[in-house]
Formats: structure tokens, sequence, C-alpha cells
């Protein structure tokens, strides 16, 4: 997307089960959402307020299987360019009034939040296997808990030379090859998706500039490239974005606190393209708020290798 037209909002809210996929669409009622994502090991969460729901209705939503509907998908923006901005699992529901007219409930999400915290692998792997029948084990014991394999990506070729039994917590396993494979790994609309640190996935890059939605400068800081724009679910974690160098913000360091890694700005590309590492959605849909809020990254490690590309595997 270069200069789509960020006109008309349009959105949809379903919660529905995860055993028989039936579900309710919830659109018509007001919705407030703050969706954080990001390729970070641990689930992208989402905080969904729900205006006015029937009280009967509200009974039927609740975590896991514990009520008719525990799942949500939630998609926005604008009409020409709309998408899914979170599905997931819901993991509490709290019911509250707001004003003397208005009741709501907020749904607590994760993404795959139940796979990544109760899926084990059990398997023993023969000898000749390799990293991605590793990768493929771990999605298994995943699948029941409504987990799947999205992009993975080219993997090294090596063999195993012996037998490897593999028992534990799938998300140990899934963290562990991608720190030997240089890559990170994320749980992303229910897909397990690993992206190379030094790659975006596949896909055209997303312009970013006011015809298409960039509000205010860029910032630079001494972590990355923060931007705000329009809602753009075209935007995708471990994709690029690209800006015009010339429009961001530079950073300012204080020299009152020297030998400070506070004061090495984040480098820029050179290109003026820009590694997507965290995306924040917040919306409201009788309100004001229909923006992304976005940490971005240099992955020319050529700029700056002691900061261009910041990975915590602990």
């Amino acid at each position: 997307m270069n200069e789509a037209e960020q006109y008309l909002r349009k959105y949809r809210l379903v919660v529905y089960s995860r055993t028989s996929e039936v579900g309710i669409d919830l659109s018509e009622l007001r919705i407030k959402f703050d969706v954080k994502r990001a390729s970070t090991m641990t689930p992208n969460v989402a905080d969904i307020r729900i205006y006015n729901i029937d009280p009967e209705t509200a009974k039927k939503i609740g975590s896991y299987s514990s009520k008719e509907y525990n799942n949500v998908i939630l998609e926005a923006g604008y009409e020409g360019n709309y998408g899914a901005i979170f599905q997931g699992n819901i993991k509490q529901v709290i019911e509250g009034r707001e004003s003397a007219t208005d009741t709501f409930i907020d749904l607590i999400c994760g993404d795959g939040d139940r796979a990544y915290n109760f899926a084990v692998v059990n398997k023993t792997l023969t000898a000749g296997a390799t990293q991605v029948d590793q990768v493929n084990a771990s999605v298994a014991a995943m699948v029941g808990k409504g987990v799947g394999l999205g992009h993975v990506g080219e993997f090294p070729t090596e063999q195993l030379v012996r037998a490897k039994v593999m028992f534990g917590n799938s998300r140990d396993y899934l963290r562990n090859i991608a720190q030997s494979t240089d890559k990170s790994w994320s749980i992303q609309d229910g897909k397990v998706t690993f992206v190379g640190n030094r790659t975006y996935l596949k896909g055209e890059r997303v312009v970013l500039t006011s015809k298409t939605g960039m509000i205010g400068t860029p910032q630079q800081t001494n972590e990355g490239l923060n931007i705000k724009t329009l809602l753009n679910p075209m935007i995708k974690i471990g994709g690029a974005v690209e800006v015009n160098n010339a429009s961001i913000a530079r950073y300012k360091i204080n020299l009152s606190v020297p030998n400070s890694p506070a004061n090495i700005p984040a480098p820029l590309s050179n290109d003026g393209v820009y590694f997507v590492l965290c995306c924040e959605y917040q919306g409201d849909t009788r309100g004001t708020d229909w923006y992304c809020t976005l940490i971005c990254l240099n992955m020319d490690i050529t700029g700056n290798p002691l900061n261009s590309v910041q990975v915590n595997y602990g």
C-alpha cells in the first residue's frame, strides 16, 4: 500500500467458540480496544471494552472452555484497507459500569496464550532429523490448543547424528531453535512465526507518509524509531515500513550523563526501510482514537552492530 486513501472506518468484532467456531458479531455496539503486538517470544495481548451488551449475551462470554464463547477476532481499518488486527483466546472477562447509562464488559485476551503456557511436546526424533522437524514437533503439540504453523522461512539443513528426545514446554524448544538459528519467534494470529534477525517477512513494504496516514514526525530514540499512523492492518510484525529519513526528528543526547548507553541513538537505515518490532493499535468505534504506534529498527547491521537489532532470549 503506497497511497491508499484512509477514509471511512471499518471494523468487526466476533466472539466465538474454540470448538465449534460458532460466533456472535458484536460490531453494532460501541467498542474500544488496545492491542499490543510484537516480535517477542511472548503472546500478543488485547484489552477490548464492549459497551451496553445484552446481559444474557455477556453471560455466555468467558475464558477457555468455561463459557460458550471463549475466543475473539477483531478486524479494523478503513474501506479498501481492512483486516484482522487481533485473534486469540479470552483470558478474563470483567463487567462494570462507566456511567449511569453505560455498562461494559472488558475482554482481556491473549494470542495463543493457552498453547504458549500449556503445550508440552513429547516426541522422539530419529537420527537425520533437522531443525525444521523439531519446529514441526513443537508446533504439533500446540495445535490442540489453537495454534498452528505460520511463516517459518529457511533453516539450516544439518541433520541430527543421533536420536533426540523432546520432552518439555513447546515454547522452550522454539526459543532454543530461534536462538541457535539467529531468528526470533512469536505467535501472530494463532500461528507460530519465525523471522530472521536480519530479514523481513515477505510482502510489500508499507510506505508511510502524510498521504498514507502517518501522523506527526517520526522520532529517533536510543531503542529504535517511533512512528504514529492512522490504523493500518497492512503493517505486520516482522514486516517492513519505509519512511523518508529527512522527516525523522533526531535523538538528542544528554551530555550531563556521560558514558551512558542511553546516549547512543539507534542508527537510521540508509534506504529508509525499517523492521516493525512492536505495534500498538488503539481504537474507539465512536471516538477519536484510530491509531497505530510503531517501534521500528534498522536492519542494516553495518549501521551500528551494537544496537541495530536487539534480541533478548532471557
